[in-house]
């Protein structure tokens, strides 16, 4: 059955479905990471005990994820050798280094310091374990960095040659390898997707609480509020940016992508006195036109090239075998621009409550932040897509075609371990992400307990004694933030 499948199509399945794992957690991590350092830096400053309570609430949700998405990058990386075993060896002269460099540097900084950030507050002291929040924090803003230089260039190739025997890609220039035309836009785009994803979620789980406890009749903990406002500055300060952000990953995209965003705005058709913005329509790759479709005159042009009457090229430009899945690209796109609009809208409702005091006593607020908790989430999923079917037919853009990229496997292979990938991604991420829910579920109290107890209490009640002189240890350890 499964041979009757196309295998390129299902390695390219079995990619998309491991990326979109992997991607959730760093999505997650890379904000929350800086999220822990400036709760553990305000605590040493103010020693208010509500930002040590979030603290210690956040670092064991954090240390999950970031296991989970440790092992989903594992995997994914196999792929390379398995699936795209021909993408590697053309292209592996030139993204080899900075994957390399990823694991050198980011990783390894992330993993050296994430045992005492963990578990060392009471054994190295304020300082160091401060350091070690913060190191934590720029491994995963490192890790980021040389994984997105590596997808830019994927995208917007520069300082390279072909070898004319080999055809592999040769570096020429490294600078110009790891900055290439499309990386600062989307390193920093991606970034701020990854902290408007953190505090979407801080601040549902804030609101939830804040809900939870209204029906109830329980005052909010100082920690709840604090978690839910400070979640909303974020919405408030860093959507707008964000969306500034994309404008401009979109003009540099037109300028090196061009097909790709002929596909993001569904224009077909060229137009030479100003481009429609289409809100609304079905992609008909048949009659290459965008059936049912509601938009804006010339809006299009305004945002592109800020110009009602300039011309866009549409793609009756471009060769039918050179453009990407409109469909697929048009939907992707508008979904993730819904959803950062929808943010702005809660971080201007957030504003206009906290001006009128009703920020911590506004249910419909709160309600609609519980809704949006999972949408940074959605959202930067939906990029992904864009950004990936959208330079298809290409892994190397322009160069180095999908269908020249795969590896000469059978589809019954490829399929094989699909299956395998969803059955058991979904039993072991599923049972991480239910677990992760459910110590979201309980609010942050003054009591709240180190991750060390959480480790600590299943292990004395398996009956496991502890080492000779641990207990005694314990016992007389004095914590540094008392």
């Amino acid at each position: 059955m499964l041979g009757s499948f196309d295998p390129i199509l299902l390695a390219r399945i079995q990619f998309a479905f491991t990326v979109s794992f992997h991607f959730l957690f760093p999505a997650f991590t890379i904000g929350l990471a800086s999220y822990l350092a400036v709760l553990n830096g305000l605590w040493l400053y103010t020693k208010e005990h509500k930002y040590l309570e979030l603290f210690r609430y956040w670092v064991k949700i954090f240390a999950l994820a970031f296991a989970m998405g440790v092992v989903s990058g594992i995997v994914m990386s196999y792929q390379f050798g398995t699936n795209w075993s021909v993408f590697s060896d053309k292209a592996g002269p030139v993204i080899g280094a900075p994957m390399a460099y990823e694991v050198l540097s980011a990783f390894f900084l992330e993993a050296g310091f994430l045992g005492i950030m963990l578990f060392g507050r009471e054994r190295v002291g304020p300082t160091l374990h401060m350091i070690a929040c913060g190191a934590v924090a720029a491994g995963t803003f490192f890790s980021a960095f040389w994984i997105l230089s590596v997808n830019s260039w994927m995208h917007t190739p520069a300082g390279f040659e072909i070898d004319a025997v080999t055809g592999q890609f040769l570096p020429t220039d490294f600078w110009e390898v790891i900055f290439n035309p499309s990386f600062p836009y989307r390193l920093f785009h991606t970034v701020t997707a990854a902290y408007l994803t953190t505090a979407f979620i801080v601040g549902g789980v804030g609101a939830y609480h804040l809900l939870r406890n209204r029906r109830s009749g329980q005052l909010s903990t100082g920690a709840t509020r604090t978690m839910f406002s400070m979640a909303m500055w974020m919405a408030a300060i860093v959507a707008p940016v964000q969306i500034y952000l994309g404008d401009l990953h979109g003009i540099n995209t037109l300028e090196h992508q061009p097909a790709k965003v002929m596909a993001m705005e569904g224009h077909y058709q060229s137009y030479p006195d100003g481009a429609p913005l289409y809100l609304f329509g079905i992609p008909n790759e048949e009659t290459q036109t965008l059936d049912y479709a509601v938009g804006i005159p010339k809006l299009s042009s305004l945002i592109l090239k800020h110009d009602l009457n300039a011309p866009l090229d549409g793609l009756d430009t471009i060769p039918d075998e050179d453009q990407p899945p409109v469909g697929i690209v048009f939907w992707s796109f508008r979904i993730m621009v819904a959803i950062g609009f929808a943010m702005l809208g809660i971080g201007v409702w957030s504003l206009w409550a906290r001006f009128r005091g009703r920020l911590f006593d506004s249910p419909w607020l709160h309600r609609a932040a519980v809704t949006m908790a999972p949408s940074g989430l959605i959202a930067v999923l939906a990029g992904w897509v864009t950004t990936e079917v959208g330079r298809q037919p290409f892994t190397v853009y322009g160069l180095l075609r999908t269908a020249d990229s795969a590896a000469p496997l059978e589809a019954a292979a490829v399929g094989a371990s699909l299956i395998a990938f969803i059955v058991v991604y979904f039993a072991v991420f599923g049972a991480g992400t239910y677990y992760i829910i459910r110590l979201m579920g309980h609010s942050p109290s003054p009591d709240e307990p180190r991750l060390k107890d959480d480790i600590d209490g299943p292990i004395r009640t398996a009956g496991i004694t502890p080492a000779p002189g641990e207990a005694e240890r314990q016992s007389t350890s004095k914590p540094q933030e008392v």
